[in-house]
């Protein structure tokens, strides 16, 4: 059955900006193929009736959807030549389909539903460079036992609760004021001990690292958004409870974290120990690196020998657990600048127990922890 859309003159979903994708059909069996694609590529497409409507849009747009239907007039009018013309059409196109796409200068004639696919990605790829990307931070213990997935879920619940969403930035730094900001947690650490656990959400439906591993092509920030199991504004990506140990699939992984960027306002990730090319690759990709460092000899010595592995990298520091050695100690030794220098959380694991993570309140160590790691990458 198909399904009918009532055009007005003009039709925009949402509202029109200059990233909008142009959409310029007065078919509602073609609109309502192309509509879903657009919400699969996570874009608010402009749609407009006829050419003249067009016009206004026609130069801005970062891509422009010509219906079949209307090609002959939109070539009468003669637009100015621009790059990202599709003319599109439904079943198969007619012959004259062509002539009309060399004259309106479509690079392609594309027919729907056998080309959804490759619409999806063409949607996604030339909208996505015009959005602003989460921030991305990489969390890595300095020595093992360092508490950084501890941090790691500190930061991903300060960031969800507290820190201000792009609408009200005046509310960082006042955190009775905080609405907080989609926020996602990757678990990259296959040995950790599994972030919907650290943070209550085991029981939770929602997408895994086992269904993602299994799945191929484009991952739309919305799907994942909308797949992830989530506490309010705090989804999380890791693996079912109990299950085996398994290695990382890179393409997976990558999906995942491009999907998070466009998504969410911060993505964390949960970083391993181990020194592999997929860890090295998304440590390459954070925009800030924190490495967790024990207070002690043993701990700062490792912190700086791990510190080597990123010396490349143009944003690293540190988050100092314990007290007995002093952040000016720490930042000799290492080498780099301590965020935040934090004494032992009380309730830390009753918290954990309870299913409320790390990050019980907006007070204490952990928390300013979090906080201080939060704003360096937002810096």
């Amino acid at each position: 059955m198909s399904l009918h859309v009532d055009l007005p003159p003009l039709a925009v979903v949402g509202q029109p900006d200059p990233t909008a994708p142009l959409v310029i059909t007065r078919d509602p069996d073609l609109l309502a193929d192309l509509l879903p694609l657009a919400a699969a590529a996570d874009v608010t497409p402009a749609v407009v009736r006829g050419a003249a409507e067009a016009l206004g849009l026609w130069g801005r747009a970062p891509v422009v959807l010509v219906g079949t239907d209307v090609a002959a007039e939109l070539a009468r009018m003669a637009p100015d030549p621009r790059p990202g013309v599709f003319l599109v059409g439904r079943a198969r196109v007619p012959d004259e389909a062509f002539r009309h796409a060399l004259a309106i200068g479509a690079r392609q004639v594309v027919e729907v539903p056998v080309s959804d696919g490759w619409l999806v990605e063409l949607l996604t790829d030339v909208t996505e460079g015009h959005r602003t990307r989460g921030r991305v931070v990489g969390v890595i213990g300095g020595a093992g036992g360092a508490g950084a997935t501890t941090l790691a879920c500190a930061v991903a619940q300060y960031a969800a609760r507290y820190a201000a969403g792009p609408a009200d930035e005046s509310a960082v730094g006042g955190r009775a004021a905080a609405i907080g900001a989609e926020t996602a947690i990757i678990d990259c650490d296959p040995q950790g001990p599994g972030l919907d656990r650290m943070l209550g959400l085991e029981r939770t439906e929602g997408f895994r690292w086992d269904a993602l591993c299994r799945t191929t092509g484009r991952l739309s920030a919305r799907a994942l958004r909308e797949a992830l199991p989530r506490r309010d504004q705090l989804g999380v990506l890791s693996w079912y409870a109990g299950a085996e140990p398994q290695r990382l699939q890179a393409f997976a992984v990558r999906e995942a974290l491009s999907a998070a960027r466009r998504g969410h306002r911060t993505v964390v990730l949960d970083l391993p120990r181990a020194a592999d090319t997929l860890a090295e690759e998304l440590a390459a990709r954070c925009d800030l690196l924190v490495l967790v460092a024990p207070a002690t000899l043993v701990g700062v010595a490792s912190t700086a020998r791990l510190r080597s592995r990123f010396a490349a990298h143009p944003s690293v520091a540190v988050v100092v657990r314990g007290e007995e050695l002093s952040a000016r100690d720490v930042t000799r030794v290492v080498r780099l600048p301590v965020l935040a220098q934090m004494r032992e959380q009380r309730g830390l694991a009753e918290s954990i127990d309870l299913g409320l993570g790390p990050l019980r309140q907006a007070r204490g160590p952990l928390a300013r922890a979090a906080e201080a790691v939060w704003a360096a990458a937002h810096a």
